[in-house]
């Protein structure tokens, strides 16, 4: 990697840093996504433009570290049962995808285009394997991930990740380089590989967290958190597997951790800032001799397939009972090939099974699919905004001007709005699903349409005039979006928000809003209180103990505030809790 006319080595960082800085904001305020803006800048600072980067290869494969990193954060929230719950989905709805789309492809690219079968194979099976990268990102920047259908896109992505083995096996297999008993024994490997990790992650990645705990210092546990996600990366990539596979199979390992929450936390800064990396390195490697060489079979190519394997990612999704519009939606997002493909188009071509301007024939419509996407997803995701508002008949949200503006009319927020609307508060009240303000009507309540992530219906419902910003949604990733916008836009405005949990309320006091309120906390000291008063608890020292955990988590959640999750251990009630086969304690309900 070189960069024309800077001689330092900060010069690749600046050109890097100021390209995303650059682009990014202008494709998000244009309403394009991130990653769009990182394929554009990557590519303008590639070889194939300005030539400020001359191997952008090795830029890819450094910056491959921002998706291994994705997957061990998602492995973090699936804990065994959870992924052993998906088991359907991943090998029933995983496989039929893969099946079908490869396929499909392959038929189209021996009867359309005449290419043999093996190259053809090759091409239609890189295809298949969607852009993890991209989806995830998008999912989580819509804040879907959580939902069932963002559920049913990770199972088909872990498919998708685990295909590459029994691929890249194949494409040794077929090499006339190669031995064929070489991806057998590769095969073996990866088996021997991944049932180390699941050992090692069972047996000695929680005491090895432990142990660095004490030590008392955060550095060292971030740099514990690195080493296990490099370490299984590194694991992988030396038995031939994928190297996202190991860290999401380490992420898993470690979800059922005390300490899940503080590597969280560590390694979230650096899964950010390579993923950005690994998009610009991808718009670098947009070849453009290929694409004015060889322009006409490309376009054909990058059309046909795209539009085949969404035929058949529908298909299969109306196959397994998704309705129309989810099953839609699925197919635009995976229509696109992925990072994956450049791994098996390599080996391929290495291995003498494809020529290497098949190879990068083959990429360069990879590369041009995944910029493309998340262009369709914007304009697909405008017309069935237009559609719903169109047959809904729900009121969008224009003009607003209450002092209270609550974002989020859910089981959260319509109790919340309860206690203004009876002291006569002109509150503007917006939900972004429309069955839900279509329900909130029945009961009279006047709920308009807005999407709270959004600066342009922030400011049509009201925010540059509320007094008050009561943000009740129940998605972490959207009320963190949100505040995002408000603190940035809106600063003058008391900015009241829902937790989804203790993490997330140190997330919020760090991001400076006004007050947090965990959706639980109260609920569950109240379910606590009861039991006291059920045990024959006396109403003073009921009120006394509520008192007393209330300051107590009051004075641990500030410590995690500065510290860290770990942080205020020394407040948890922990003690007294009988131990098996023995009988509870007594309550001293009269004692003094």
């Amino acid at each position: 990697m070189a960069v024309a006319g800077l001689g330092s080595t900060i010069g690749p960082v600046v050109v890097l840093l100021s390209a995303g800085v650059l682009a990014v904001p202008l494709f998000r305020r244009l309403g394009l996504g991130s990653v769009l803006g990182y394929f554009a800048a990557g590519a303008l600072v590639g070889p194939s433009a300005f030539g400020l980067f001359s191997d952008p290869a090795a830029m890819l494969h450094v910056s491959e570290l921002g998706v291994v990193m994705f997957l061990f954060l998602i492995g973090l929230e699936l804990r065994p049962q959870k992924l052993w719950a998906m088991r359907t989905q991943i090998f029933g709805l995983g496989l039929a995808q893969v099946a079908v789309c490869i396929g499909l492809l392959t038929a189209v690219a021996i009867l359309l285009f005449g290419l043999p079968p093996i190259p053809a194979f090759i091409a239609g099976a890189g295809f298949v394997l969607s852009s993890t990268a991209v989806i995830m990102s998008m999912l989580q920047e819509r804040g879907e991930l959580a939902g069932p259908d963002g559920q049913k896109a990770v199972s088909i992505l872990l498919f998708e990740d685990l295909s590459i083995v029994p691929l890249l096996a194949l494409v040794a297999w077929l090499s006339p380089i190669s031995h064929g008993d070489s991806g057998w024994i590769g095969i073996g490997l990866g088996v021997a590989a991944v049932a180390a990790l699941l050992l090692a992650g069972r047996f000695l990645i929680d005491p090895f967290f432990g142990l660095l705990a004490r030590a008392r210092a955060r550095e060292v546990l971030t740099a514990g958190a690195l080493l296990v996600v490099l370490g299984a990366a590194l694991l992988m990539e030396r038995v031939g597997l994928s190297m996202a596979m190991g860290t999401f199979l380490a992420g898993v390992m470690l979800s059922g951790s005390s300490y899940r929450h503080q590597v969280e936390a560590d390694v979230e800064p650096f899964k950010g800032l390579l993923m950005g990396l690994f998009f610009l390195a991808v718009g670098m490697s947009l070849d453009v001799r290929v694409v004015v060489e060889r322009w006409p079979l490309l376009i054909g190519l990058l059309l046909a397939f795209v539009v085949v394997k969404a035929i058949g990612i529908y298909a299969v999704a109306r196959l397994f009972r998704s309705n129309h519009r989810s099953a839609f939606r699925r197919a635009l997002m995976f229509a696109q090939g992925g990072e994956f493909a450049f791994v098996l188009y390599t080996a391929a071509a290495s291995g003498g099974v494809i020529a290497p301007e098949d190879a990068a024939l083959f990429s360069t419509v990879i590369i041009l699919s995944m910029a493309l996407t998340p262009l369709v997803l914007v304009v697909a995701g405008h017309f069935r905004r237009e559609e719903e508002k169109s047959l809904d008949g729900v009121e969008e949200a224009r003009d607003l001007r209450g002092r209270v503006l609550l974002i989020g009319f859910g089981r959260f927020g319509q109790i919340a709005a309860q206690l203004l609307l009876s002291r006569g508060v002109d509150v503007s009240m917006i939900e972004s699903d429309p069955d839900r303000i279509r329900e909130a009507g029945r009961f009279g309540f006047r709920v308009f349409y807005g999407d709270g992530t959004r600066l342009d219906a922030l400011e049509h419902s009201g925010a540059a005039e509320a007094e008050v910003i009561m943000v009740c949604v129940d998605d972490r990733k959207a009320a963190n979006r949100i505040v995002e916008l408000v603190k940035a836009n809106f600063p003058l405005a008391r900015l009241l928000v829902r937790a989804y949990d203790r993490v997330h309320s140190i997330e919020l006091i760090r991001a400076g809003v006004d007050v947090e309120v965990r959706e639980t906390f109260d609920a569950a000291l109240r379910m606590g209180a009861e039991g006291l008063r059920a045990l024959g608890c006396s109403e003073e020292r009921m009120t006394e103990a509520l008192t007393t955990i209330r300051r107590l988590d009051a004075e641990r959640l500030l410590a995690q505030v500065q510290g860290g999750v770990m942080a205020g251990r020394e407040n948890l009630t922990t003690r007294p809790v009988p131990e098996p086969l023995t009988a509870p304690r007594k309550l001293a309900t009269e004692e003094a």
